[in-house]
């Protein structure tokens, strides 16, 4: 048998803009979670570039928050 190598080529792509959403029962748990992930975030080179919220009351009362974070790429 002849001998062969095998190349293994790996592309990495940056990300240029990602797009988040996330929810909670309660502000604090939602500003937490927002910021974990800006943290996570940090290390692939991406800042917050926007955020808008909106608040939810469902027909039992229950509060919802939501929250959507675009990240762009570190210029």
């Amino acid at each position: 048998m002849k001998g062969t190598t095998d190349q293994m080529n790996i592309h990495f792509d940056i990300i240029e803009d990602k797009v988040e959403f996330f929810e909670a029962t309660d502000l604090k748990t939602l500003e937490k979670k927002i910021n974990d992930q800006i943290e996570m975030n940090k290390s692939i080179l991406l800042t917050v570039h926007n955020v808008s919220h909106q608040m939810h009351v469902d027909e039992n009362r229950r509060i919802f928050y939501t929250a959507v974070v675009h990240f762009k790429a570190k210029k």
